[in-house]
């Protein structure tokens, strides 16, 4: 199901922000030059959802600047979140290793995301295909609301795996 955030109230917590440097992650847009970094590591770490997110996020870091966010700590990737990534106005794919689970990187990554989503003129954004499991995480830290009848929404037509 896909769900919806309203970008035009929407504030970074600055607590979160907080919890991120004191643990000494950095959140930031990647280099062009660090593409096929991230995108190989995406496809590595994510091995069940990893070429989808591979493909998605390919698209996002693309782009000058990269419609993606990571979190990084002594030159290691712990997380990413991309946005603009299958359809304009759509947040995701995430995620973080599982080792960095817990910690804040999510919420930091989904609001810089978000932030950057707002300052570029959207007044909304769509997380895509948020399951079950995640569902809770995205009201709790941006108040996402479900968007009725949208699912399979646009995953609907999906090609088979090779």
């Amino acid at each position: 199901m896909d769900m919806l955030v309203p970008l035009y109230s929407f504030t970074k917590d600055r607590k979160c922000t907080r919890r991120i440097v004191d643990q000494g992650i950095t959140i930031r847009r990647p280099m062009s030059y660090e593409r096929e970094k991230v995108i190989e590591w995406i496809r590595l770490t994510f091995s069940d959802d990893g070429p989808n997110w591979a493909s998605e996020s390919g698209a996002a870091v693309a782009r000058v600047p990269a419609d993606c966010h990571i979190a990084t700590r002594d030159g290691q990737l712990l997380g990413f979140a991309c946005f603009d990534a299958t359809a304009k106005g759509v947040f995701g794919p995430t995620g973080t290793t599982p080792d960095a689970r817990g910690r804040g990187i999510g919420a930091a990554l989904l609001q810089a995301s978000l932030a950057a989503m707002r300052e570029a003129g959207y007044a909304y954004a769509v997380i895509g295909g948020a399951s079950d499991e995640v569902k809770g995480f995205y009201q709790k830290s941006v108040g996402a609301s479900e968007i009725a009848g949208s699912e399979p929404g646009m995953y609907q037509d999906s090609l088979d795996p090779l």
